[in-house]
């Protein structure tokens, strides 16, 4: 296959994942800003978390959020749990990697505050492990995952939200991801400062 045949092939696979996720999504996707609207209009938070690219991709909505999106206006709180490499290598050599994220929840995580947890399979310990200690925070969830959802999306709860990208590789699940979390700080700003 030609060099302009791949990149051809990936785009329409790009657009064929986002096309899903429009089908399928847009419903939890305004229920989870208005999850996280609430969260910060009542002085709460929003925490961050993911491995990779999900990394990436929660560091990037935490800065979307703490500095601005495309709407000038005060910074809201949110926090990537990701970005400390002495907390995040203190955890794991201390304890274990599946506690990294964990222990950050319990130590910074308050009732009513909202876990914004990313994970391409759904699967990944530390993020499970994160969704159980932010219930018991009694935080509120909302997950980004893909494929069939995988352990994180069985660990929700009535009032949590998963937002699922119907796509297989990781690379077209990121993809959306990253749309999902640009929509998700548009609402989150119409609806705490009636932008248009």
């Amino acid at each position: 296959m030609q060099a302009h045949e791949r990149v051809a092939l990936h785009l329409r696979e790009g657009i064929r994942a986002l096309q899903m996720a429009l089908d399928g999504s847009i419903p939890a996707i305004v229920q989870a800003a208005e999850s996280m609207a609430r969260c910060l209009r009542e002085e709460g938070k929003i925490l961050c978390c993911g491995n990779g690219g999900s990394a990436a991709a929660a560091q990037h909505f935490s800065s979307e959020l703490l500095n601005r999106f495309e709407l000038e206006r005060p910074g809201l709180p949110a926090i990537a749990l990701t970005t400390d490499s002495s907390t995040l290598t203190s955890i794991a050599n201390d304890y274990d990697y599946s506690v990294v994220f964990a222990k950050q929840v319990r130590a910074l995580g308050r009732p009513g505050d909202v876990l914004f947890a990313l994970s391409t399979s759904g699967n990944s310990a530390n993020i499970t492990t994160a969704i159980q200690s932010a219930q018991q925070c009694k935080m509120r969830i909302v997950a980004l995952t893909g494929r069939d959802g995988g352990a994180a999306a069985r660990l929700l709860q009535a009032q949590d939200i998963e937002i699922r990208a119907p796509a297989q590789p990781a690379s077209r699940i990121q993809e959306v991801h990253l749309v999902v979390a640009h929509c998700l700080c548009d609402l989150i700003d119409q609806q705490l400062f009636n932008a248009e």
